[in-house]
């Protein structure tokens, strides 16, 4: 239970972490768009606005005077959204009678400082309509008098786009929100997922262990109590009480045995020893015990050994693997079933083939076959000796080698172990 608070606490930070990383990402993704659109609005205008400034600075007089031809070709070539308001020394408009019907609705609203000059700035009538503008002093040489020339063009249009990419900004970034807390909760459970099954597996191995020692320590206990309640008997005449007990010895040393292996490989500390020898060779020495033994349990066991080349891999490890493989393929045939180990090479890979035609595997336990302490018939494992480790150390062994092991049905019946190393 503290584990699993443990996990979720854990899955709650990351998750909190991922989101926060994706809003601050995305917001600031936002914003920068929102800049970029906003000014990149702004800038023709901008730039008609300034040219319009040079233009009123070189004539030197109000746009709508009439005096030159060059004053007429100068602001027709201007645009004709710019609006031109030529106010006095005390900001009082002097052009009404051009700019018309605009000036007696609107114009006294606009606001304008002469102290503000030749920047362009941002203003607005009641909050409603929106003008950028410049301001432009205007100094008479001959006279002495000085005016001021307000351009402003209306932006009321442009606003209005800004305003809906900001408001479908806003929109996408609650989405991006929402949809960030379902990538953070499922990055974060990716995250952890190895984690929570590593954990899940080791208190799965810490109960299979206990259950499986405690067997054989309650077989080992109970004889030995036997024997001290009768402490004046003979060796002999408790014989059958010590063979168990020597029996379940070796057990339980075999099974601490391998549950160390399995230990060391789950903390990658299992140590290989590599050296170069012959695999063929290795398996005709590995198989000689087991082809005796199936000739006295009227077995047949046959080498079809093709693949003549040496392996770089740790030998004894390899033997080992050899061994836990041909032990179940004694255990579980019977009389007139056959065994058959073939090697050969393909694709620059060594492969190891052990069939069988014995009771085979269910499609069932070939899911759960590399499984820790699993048996698909408990009872007769424990008959047989087996403590449902021997497939998952070959498994440990093997891809530690870089290599795969897979168990197949044997047709028509039986089951074959293939290996590639």
């Amino acid at each position: 239970m503290e584990e699993q608070k443990i996990v979720r606490k854990q899955l709650l930070k990351n998750m909190l972490y991922t989101f926060i990383t994706f809003t601050v990402i995305f917001t600031l993704f936002d914003i920068l768009i929102y800049n970029l659109i906003s000014t990149s609005v702004y800038t023709s205008i901008d730039k008609e606005i300034m040219y319009a400034k040079e233009q009123v600075e070189a004539v030197g007089n109000e746009p709508t005077s009439q005096n030159t031809d060059t004053k007429k070709k100068t602001y027709k070539s201007l645009n004709p959204r710019l609006i031109y308001i030529v106010r006095d020394e005390n900001g009082e408009i002097t052009n009404k009678e051009n700019i018309g019907r605009f000036y007696e609705d609107y114009i006294t609203d606009i606001a304008f400082d002469k102290e503000f000059l030749n920047q362009i700035y941002l203003t607005s009538i009641d909050d409603t309509y929106y003008y950028r503008g410049i301001n432009v002093q205007i100094v008479n040489q001959d006279t002495k008098t000085t005016k001021y020339i307000q351009i402003i063009v209306n932006v009321d249009g442009e606003n209005q786009s800004v305003s809906n990419i900001l408001r479908v900004l806003v929109i996408a970034t609650i989405i991006i929100i929402f949809v960030s807390i379902i990538i953070s909760f499922i990055l974060s459970s990716r995250t952890l997922k190895p984690i929570i099954e590593a954990l899940n597996r080791q208190t799965e191995f810490v109960q299979n262990a206990s259950h499986e020692l405690r067997t054989p320590l309650t077989i080992i206990q109970a004889k030995q109590e036997l024997l001290l309640q009768e402490p004046n008997k003979k060796i002999i005449d408790k014989s059958k009480d010590i063979t168990v007990c020597i029996k379940e010895t070796r057990r339980l040393s075999k099974l601490v045995k391998e549950l160390m292996t399995l230990a060391r490989a789950d903390s990658n500390k299992l140590d290989l020893n590599k050296e170069i020898f012959n695999l063929d060779s290795l398996i005709k020495e590995v198989s000689e015990p087991y082809i005796e033994m199936a000739n006295m349990q009227h077995k047949e066991v046959s080498l079809d050994l093709n693949c003549n080349k040496d392996l770089k891999a740790d030998k004894n490890k390899i033997t080992e693997l050899l061994i836990i493989i041909l032990d179940n393929a004694i255990k579980y045939t019977g009389e007139e079933d056959k065994i058959n180990i073939k090697t050969f090479n393909k694709d620059g890979k060594i492969y190891i083939e052990i069939s069988d035609t014995g009771i085979g595997i269910s499609k069932e336990a070939m899911k759960h076959i590399f499984e820790r302490f699993y048996r698909e018939d408990k009872t007769r494992s424990r008959e047989t000796g087996g403590n449902g480790l021997g497939l998952a150390i070959a498994q440990t062994i093997v891809k530690a080698h870089n290599g795969s092991i897979k168990l197949l049905h044997n047709e028509p019946k039986g089951t074959k172990v293939i290996i590639k190393l």
